[in-house]
């Protein structure tokens, strides 16, 4: 029994280590390496073939100076910072245009709600390269929006919305809205209509009541919404690229033009290991989230 409890245990375990840990372990080695013209570009530091021997050599000769070069290059911080700006302004307004969604979808007959939630994950079925390329073409000067809005009469010269925040924020809103949306519906699904009555009976507004009783039940749906939003969020590459261009500083477009632009692994491999060291926060915040909403329903 104990020997079927241990494999059932290790399996996740074993998962996370091959999956995690080990490439992790690889990164973390070449972060402490130097920087070489050559394939792959770099010298490393630690050579696992002399054995204990080239462990001492790789402890005498342990330096961090690829991670002290971030701390001397504003261009780092800067992208670092810059990141968690646009990851946490990205989420706030992810959260007010998923919540509504979300509440929607929690109150419509019962009968509609499949299909509500369909609509919801239809997006997930196109590939997401192309519909990222799909907003390119709807927010440019020529787009589809700046010519509605001018054939409407709203707007007489084209809006500048390509190229800028404002492009990546509307990328990730659109892309991680699901992700906000199936938590927040998740809870509010399971409240029960007689606590909004009970508050309306004893003096309440239907707006006090919402404001009273639904929005603090929904709490646990809206913090593991805003994490699921926020962590994919702050390393996104693939938005700013396409969609901010070369004006929006996020440490994803950093990482990537260190590895294939500049082929500086060392450097670039420093950037991923501090970025993954800022992420976990979120991510053990994330967890005990979970853990308390386990314990809850228990």
């Amino acid at each position: 029994m104990n020997f079927r409890r241990f494999s059932l245990i290790s399996v996740p375990y074993l998962w996370l280590f091959i999956l995690f840990l080990v490439p992790f372990g690889i990164v973390f080695k070449i972060s402490l390496s130097d920087y070489a013209i050559s394939i792959p570009p770099y010298t490393p530091t630690l050579d696992l073939t002399e054995g204990w021997a080239g462990f001492k050599a790789f402890l005498s000769a342990l330096d961090f100076e690829n991670y002290v070069f971030l701390t001397e290059d504003d261009l780092y911080w800067k992208a670092y910072l810059s990141s968690l700006k646009i990851a946490v302004f990205a989420t706030a307004l992810t959260l007010l245009v998923s919540f509504p969604i979300a509440y929607g979808m929690a109150n419509a007959p019962d009968e509609w709600r499949p299909t509500l939630m369909m609509l919801v994950i239809l997006p997930f079925w196109t590939s997401f390269l192309i519909r990222v390329y799909a907003w390119m073409g709807i927010l440019s000067q020529e787009g589809f929006l700046n010519q509605f809005l001018m054939g409407i009469g709203i707007i007489s010269d084209p809006l500048i919305i390509l190229n800028t925040n404002w492009a990546v924020y509307i990328g990730i809103i659109y892309t991680y809205c699901p992700f906000m949306i199936l938590p927040i519906y998740a809870t509010l699904e399971k409240l029960d209509p007689s606590l909004n009555e009970a508050a309306v009976d004893l003096g309440c507004s239907r707006t006090s009541s919402f404001w009273l009783v639904t929005l603090p039940l929904a709490k646990p749906g809206v913090i593991a919404g805003c994490f699921l939003v926020f962590i994919p969020a702050l390393g996104e590459f693939v938005i700013p690229s396409l969609l901010g261009g070369s004006r929006t500083l996020m440490i994803g477009k950093v990482l990537y033009e260190e590895f294939f632009a500049n082929r500086d692994w060392p450097v670039a491999s420093a950037v991923a290991v501090v970025l993954l060291l800022i992420l976990i926060i979120p991510i053990v915040m994330y967890q005990r989230n979970q853990q308390k909403m386990m314990e809850a329903e228990q």
